[in-house]
């Protein structure tokens, strides 16, 4: 008998009374620790919202995306995908953080506090029987200040996720808990487990000798307006050997920049031009840094040995959620690997969403593939 039941279900019906009643058909079951859903920006929330409500007795959580992802279905667009778990040997513990700009180290305190005194089978917070999971407003832009202050506060636990999206309109972007959408906030999900489980982060570049060193920037706004003391997007644009006028997010996706963190380098990835010459990247950039324009190996090839090693260190390997970004979907989709990556997944059973942005431990990240293997 397995320790460990998982139901996975997806809909690509564009109404969300529908959509719900496909996904709850699909993965409703006894007990269930936990239903997680990512649906498209596109349906209408408040009619989503009612239609979730009383569905499932176990704690729900979700956010909005840039694309759904399950093995059975591939990458998809404008749809919605729902999965429970269900094990005697798994703990859930959903926490809502309703005003991400007010999230601070006591905040922090608090909320770290008020997990530890909800563990039921650990006395204390365990990295060996405990990871968690982070949706997060992707339009915040708080990523990082958020997610170095949690992965302290939990005291080294495997700290995974991604932020929501809105289908790159760049307008508004919602996570769900306690049954509500909600924006400027994050749903923190603290998993504690005597099942076996791997973190992992793939990403499929490395860094070349071109450097870009950032001469003026306002990291509060993400935006870069020099580089190398010339304007940003055109400095840029040389350094990859195109025009301005030729930058868009498919070349963003396929010529990022990394920055060198701890001996490792971690991609950051630009978001867009504006009108003034300008550049918006998808996590906080600062005078002073040092970046390097990244080569990108063969993305499919990447997965699937790194998710062939995660079969092989996991030998009963059940579920793999991740969280995967944008910009590899959109390298994907430029260079018709799409349905190949799909096949790479169908090797696991896979589910999760492209991201505005993802979370590891206590880095903002992206450009990657984080994620948790569960066995059984």
């Amino acid at each position: 008998m397995s320790n460990l039941s998982v139901r996975k279900g997806e809909s690509f019906s564009s109404d969300p009374e529908h959509a719900v009643r496909e996904i709850a058909d699909a993965i409703r079951q006894p007990d269930a620790a936990i239903v997680i859903f990512y649906a498209s920006s596109k349906y209408d929330l408040v009619a989503l919202e009612r239609a979730l409500q009383g569905v499932f007795a176990c704690p729900v959580i979700g956010c909005t995306t840039a694309g759904e992802i399950t093995s059975s279905a591939g990458y998809m667009e404008g749809g919605m995908v729902g999965i429970s778990l269900s094990s005697a040997q798994l703990v859930v513990h959903p926490k809502l953080i309703d005003s991400l700009s007010r999230f601070g180290v006591a905040e922090g305190k608090s909320l770290a506090q008020d997990l530890r005194s909800g563990l039921k089978l650990s006395a204390d917070f365990d990295p060996a029987r405990m990871f968690s999971l982070l949706l997060v407003d992707g339009l915040s832009m708080l990523e990082e200040q958020v997610v170095a202050t949690l992965h302290n506060m939990l005291c080294g636990v495997t700290l995974f996720g991604g932020s929501a999206g809105d289908d790159l309109a760049f307008k508004e972007t919602h996570v769900y808990c306690d049954g509500r959408f909600y924006t400027d906030a994050a749903v923190l999900a603290l998993f504690e487990t005597t099942l076996p489980f791997r973190s992992f982060q793939i990403q499929h570049f490395e860094p070349t000798g071109i450097r870009l060193v950032i001469t003026a920037s306002d990291c509060a706004s993400r935006t870069v307006t020099e580089i190398n003391g010339g304007p940003a997007a055109e400095e840029y644009a040389n350094a990859v050997g195109l025009r301005i006028t030729e930058l868009n997010p498919q070349i963003f996706a396929a010529h990022p920049v990394m920055l060198k963190i701890g001996g490792e380098y971690h991609v950051r990835s630009i978001q867009k031009v504006n009108p003034d010459g300008s550049l918006t990247f998808f996590c906080a950039i600062d005078d002073g840094l040092v970046l390097t324009v990244g080569r990108g190996k063969d993305l499919v090839e990447n997965l699937a040995e790194n998710l062939a090693g995660l079969r092989k260190e996991l030998p009963t390997l059940k579920i793999i959620l991740g969280c995967d970004c944008i910009l590899r979907r959109l390298e994907l989709q430029q260079k018709g690997l799409t349905e190949q990556a799909g096949k790479v997944l169908k090797d696991v059973d896979f589910f999760g969403f492209s991201t505005y942005g993802e979370q590891f431990n206590g880095i903002h990240v992206n450009q990657t593939l984080t994620g948790i293997a569960i066995g059984e």
